[in-house]
Formats: structure tokens, C-alpha cells, sequence
């Protein structure tokens, strides 16, 4: 079997950021995938479960509401490494075209505030485990840490 291609990228060397991970052609349609790095893989600690799906509720909350994005998504969640998430979005997109995309998305998780949506028995498969403040710890540190000073050696894969 062939190794797939999230597999070929060299973890030793990646740093948290914003890559294009792939682009998959359906029909005429271009799907772009993102790699939404948080952490630095096999070096800092993941992120716990909780916080990872506090994130990725407020995260397609905000997305699939935002204006001039939510017809665009296709898919947003976590890596199985709790390293990240995917985000895949219709269109053929760089990198850095999304940046300031990404960073509304952690402002908006940063300043949110009450009960997190979907975060109920009715609407979520295991709606106790979520941490909004650590979903809030990692929001603003990939803000500060990542996104307010991104470069490209941050939003192109290393080789």
C-alpha cells in the first residue's frame, strides 16, 4: 500500500502553522486541505480531548456562520494526533490567503464566552468532555504565537 500523503511530511521538522496539506480535484470543484498545526508534533504535549472538541465546536460554529466563508466549508475537526485540526474549504486557496480567516476564528474562540454550542446530550455525541479554558489557553497562545507573526517558513511544508 502506498503511504498517504499527511504521512510523507517529515513531523520531525514541522513547526505550528498554516499549511496547505492537500488539494483534491471533484468534478470541475477544487477542495483545499489546511493544516491547522497547533503544537510542535512529538516535542511539546498534545492538546487534551476536552479542549481539542471545545475548539472544534466554537470553531464550526464560527465557520459555518461566517460571512464570506460558510458556503465554502466543507469540513472542519481534529487531527487523530491532537496535534491540530483539518479545515477543507471549496476553492483553490495559498496558505496565507486564509490567515486572517484563522485569525477571527481564534478571536473568536479567545473572547467566547457562555455555553458552548452543541454542547448538549441532544446535539453531541459526548458533550461533557470540553474545556472552554483551555480551548481558550491554546487559542490565544497559536494567536500570539503563530498566526500575529506568521512567515512563510510557517505556511509552506518543510522538506
Amino acid at each position: 500500500m502506498n503511504k498517504i500523503a499527511s504521512f510523507c511530511i517529515d513531523h520531525v521538522k514541522l513547526q505550528p502553522g498554516l499549511y496547505v496539506s492537500r488539494k483534491d480535484s471533484v468534478g470541475n470543484a477544487v477542495i483545499t486541505t489546511f493544516d491547522i498545526r497547533i503544537t510542535k508534533p512529538n516535542d511539546e504535549p498534545v492538546m487534551n480531548t476536552a479542549e481539542v472538541h471545545a475548539i472544534e465546536h466554537l470553531g464550526a460554529t464560527f465557520l459555518r456562520n461566517h460571512s464570506d466563508y460558510a458556503s465554502k466549508v466543507i469540513y472542519f475537526g481534529p487531527m487523530g494526533c491532537r496535534t491540530g485540526f483539518y479545515l477543507l474549504l471549496a476553492g483553490d486557496y495559498e496558505s496565507k490567503e486564509v490567515v486572517p480567516l484563522m485569525k477571527e476564528m481564534f478571536e473568536f474562540i479567545l473572547s467566547y464566552e457562555g455555553c458552548i454550542p452543541g454542547a448538549s446530550a441532544r446535539d453531541c455525541g459526548n458533550y461533557l468532555d470540553m474545556n472552554l479554558s483551555m480551548a481558550k489557553f491554546w487559542a490565544k497562545r497559536y494567536l500570539e504565537t503563530t498566526l500575529e507573526h506568521i512567515d512563510n517558513s510557517h505556511l509552506v511544508y518543510p522538506v
